[in-house]
């Protein structure tokens, strides 16, 4: 079950990226538009570094060793996906909108696509890493946060500025998480010492 939602997550991503690359040579060349689709890239990588920075196979080996590997297999890997890959098509859209208009005003659209699809992804995979590890994941919270407090000012910022701000907010949580459970790691194997 583990792979196949991995799977799907990737071809998820693998589509967002192909929408992304198909509205992009569409569009003219320039500076402003070179900068929306290199943040669009970006933040599509931030998402896949997100879920598959050792959470995913972690995933699997606690749920094998979970006394109701069933059910907590069917939470993680069926209802809790759900909100990931909503997150992951909505973010889609947010791109394809940013590319059409990166220079222009940002409305209720922009807004709920560049800020809403980050942040359904960051609460479907924080609770799908709950779920799976018993503890709530503190760069994801305050990733979130940081989402929810970009919302007052989003329509003050153009599609290219505020893309960029939700994409910085998913670099952030995938670096400190990527940093903390590298710590968690390296100090294993010293606290299992005898």
């Amino acid at each position: 079950m583990a792979e196949r939602a991995a799977g799907f997550v990737i071809i998820a991503l693998g589509e967002s990226i192909v929408v992304t690359g198909a509205t992009f040579s569409d569009a003219a060349w320039t500076a402003t538009g070179l900068s929306a689709f290199t943040v669009a890239v970006i933040g599509s990588i931030a998402m896949w570094w997100v879920y598959f920075h050792i959470g995913a196979e972690a995933g699997s080996e606690n749920i094998s060793k979970a006394k109701d590997a069933g059910r907590l297999a069917r939470l993680a890997y069926t209802y809790l996906h759900l909100p990931i890959v909503a997150g992951i098509v909505v973010s889609a859209v947010g791109d394809e909108l940013l590319l059409a208009h990166p220079d222009g005003h940002s409305g209720l659209k922009e807004l709920l696509s560049m800020i809403g699809g980050p942040l359904l992804y960051l609460v479907g995979v924080i609770l799908f890493k709950h779920s799976i590890h018993g503890r709530w994941q503190l760069s994801h919270l305050v990733g979130i946060s940081l989402l929810i407090a970009l919302l007052p000012a989003a329509t003050s910022l153009s599609p290219l500025l505020l893309s960029i701000a939700a994409t910085i907010v998913l670099l952030i949580v995938a670096g400190w998480e990527a940093l903390s459970l590298r710590s968690q790691t390296e100090l294993k194997p010293e606290i299992e010492k005898p």
